[in-house]
């Protein structure tokens, strides 16, 4: 892992980007990490674009402002690729994951030039494989902690369990659910 991990959200209100990001600081955390985990606010609504972030780091975090330059960009919904700049500010030696079923040459245009590394998954279908519903938050939580490596898949699963467990510990049957999803979403990421 870096010294310092900044990663930039971009979703729409309701798809789950926010507390994704705050599930993520809350994780790290549990591991000894030091963590920011925050979203951006504006008029938002359902639907309409939003922004969160998260730091993590082994030694204390001194910053405090949103993250101008992001280690890795995770975009929840693709449409935001035809108005939201997602590449702004991310560093070459980082990487950008998007949900999609686009494949990368589809992808590329949207991407204002951008040379580092792009990963994609689909998470609608991993959603609909575990779930039966589409909250695209869950595969793309799994899926960032992968591309940008910031803990050991078996470390981040645990932990998503603990989480998972307290949160919904009257439907265990979503906690199952949830626990598949990022299971599958490890192996999605192409």
């Amino acid at each position: 892992m870096r010294a310092l991990t900044e990663i930039r959200w971009h979703g729409r209100g309701g798809q789950g980007a926010k507390t994704a990001a705050l599930l993520l600081a809350d994780v790290a955390f549990n591991t000894g990490k030091h963590v920011q985990g925050f979203p951006e606010y504006g008029p938002e609504r359902m639907g309409a674009p939003i922004t969160a972030y998260d730091r993590i780091s082994d030694k204390p975090i001194r910053v405090h402002s949103n993250i101008y330059e992001p280690d890795f960009v995770v975009v929840v919904d693709d449409t935001l690729l035809h108005s939201v700049d997602v590449t702004q500010g991310l560093k070459e030696d980082g990487a950008i994951l998007i949900n999609t079923v686009m494949e990368l040459e589809e992808v590329r245009p949207y991407l204002n030039g951008y040379k580092g590394k792009v990963f994609l998954i689909d998470a609608r279908k991993v959603c609909m494989a575990t779930l039966g519903k589409y909250f695209p938050n869950t595969p793309m939580l799994a899926a960032i902690v992968k591309v940008s490596e910031i803990m050991e898949e078996e470390v981040f699963m645990k932990e998503m369990e603990e989480s998972l467990k307290h949160k919904f510990a009257k439907k265990p049957e979503v906690l199952e659910g949830n626990m598949n999803a990022l299971r599958m979403a490890f192996k999605e990421v192409r």
